[in-house]
């Protein structure tokens, strides 16, 4: 790694700082929109005593004014890296978002390989043998992808996983037998649960990919300068692997970023339905239950993730492309 890389990086993880309090300010203030929070629910229930409920309020410091909360909340982050007490689970949300995140973050990098995988090869086939029946038979499983919503597509996941039993496990991330596994063993057991969430993520990703890589490359193809590398007899693959792939690939690999964040959206339907213990069902029962400081951390998740997606894109961009300058894409 350069020392232009090396710094183009610490330029950027500065920038991501005030990123992140800007985004944690406005994460905390669309939180207090919302009419009530966790104490309120538990005051229906008749054998919780106004007293401990005016105990509960000054121990979570729900007592306080919003901003009083926003900035002993960030206190406690800068100050001894703790991101709140979960009312509802009962731990601490640091805990809670070292045993999600990893599951999430699983789910997120597999679909990106899948979809990157499937979706670039197929959307150069198309581009290649343009309008011929190959193209129009991809276009028309890109258009189906496209169409059907994420959890249509996890539904009949489901129904291939139970029609094919026991070829694919409908739930959970782990068998029965998981601690007895080899270290081996274990890596195949997730592998194998990681199958379906995986590709209902990817589907309609990989769909969408695929058209903009086509549209992409056959919009270089036209260009001068390839008809031009064409007239001195250089080989078709050539002419396409080399020449027009290179500058039709690079608008795509900007969208990683926000592809590795819309992930963890779309990880809620994924997980949901699959009983995938990661962060985006943790978010909904958070949300669901007002749980405030578990909010806010998944929030500032999707943002952490968000940056770093942009930060890989570019450095991606710079492998692929050598002739760009990391000054540029600032």
């Amino acid at each position: 790694m350069t020392s232009e890389t090396l710094v183009y990086i610490g330029k950027r993880l500065l920038q991501a700082l005030l990123t992140l309090f800007l985004a944690s300010a406005l994460c905390f203030t669309i939180t207090q929109l919302a009419p009530g929070d966790y104490l309120d629910n538990l005051s229906n229930n008749p054998q919780i005593s106004p007293e401990t409920l005016d105990q509960l309020r000054q121990k979570y410091h729900l007592d306080k004014s919003a901003w009083e909360q926003y900035w002993y909340w960030l206190g406690q982050i800068v100050g001894y890296g703790n991101f709140g007490y979960s009312f509802a689970n009962q731990r601490s949300v640091t805990s809670l978002l070292i045993e999600r995140v990893p599951a999430t973050l699983l789910l997120a990098i597999l679909s990106l390989i899948i979809t990157w995988a499937i979706g670039i090869p197929l959307g150069i086939i198309g581009a290649v043998h343009q309008n011929r029946f190959i193209d129009r038979f991809l276009q028309v499983i890109s258009y189906t992808g496209q169409g059907f919503p994420s959890f249509i597509t996890a539904l009949l996941l489901l129904f291939l996983a139970q029609k094919t039993s026991p070829l694919f496990p409908v739930g959970g991330m782990t068998s029965i037998n998981y601690p007895d596994l080899s270290p081996l063993g274990k890596i195949a057991d997730i592998a194998w649960h990681s199958i379906l969430p995986t590709l209902a993520l990817s589907i309609t990703s990989f769909a969408g990919l695929q058209r903009l890589m086509r549209g992409q490359l056959l919009d270089v193809l036209r260009q001068d300068y390839i008809q031009t590398a064409r007239a001195k007899g250089l080989p078709e693959n050539r002419v396409i692997y080399i020449h027009a792939l290179r500058n039709a690939i690079n608008p795509l690999i900007t969208l990683v970023g926000f592809e590795f964040a819309s992930l963890l959206g779309g990880a809620f339907i994924a997980e949901t339905f699959f009983n995938w213990p990661g962060l985006g069902k943790l978010i909904l029962q958070a949300v669901q239950q007002q749980d405030l400081y578990l909010v806010m951390a998944s929030l500032m998740m999707g943002a952490v993730m968000l940056i770093i997606g942009n930060l890989l894109a570019d450095l991606l961009l710079k492998a692929v492309d050598p002739r760009i300058k990391l000054e540029d894409l600032r």
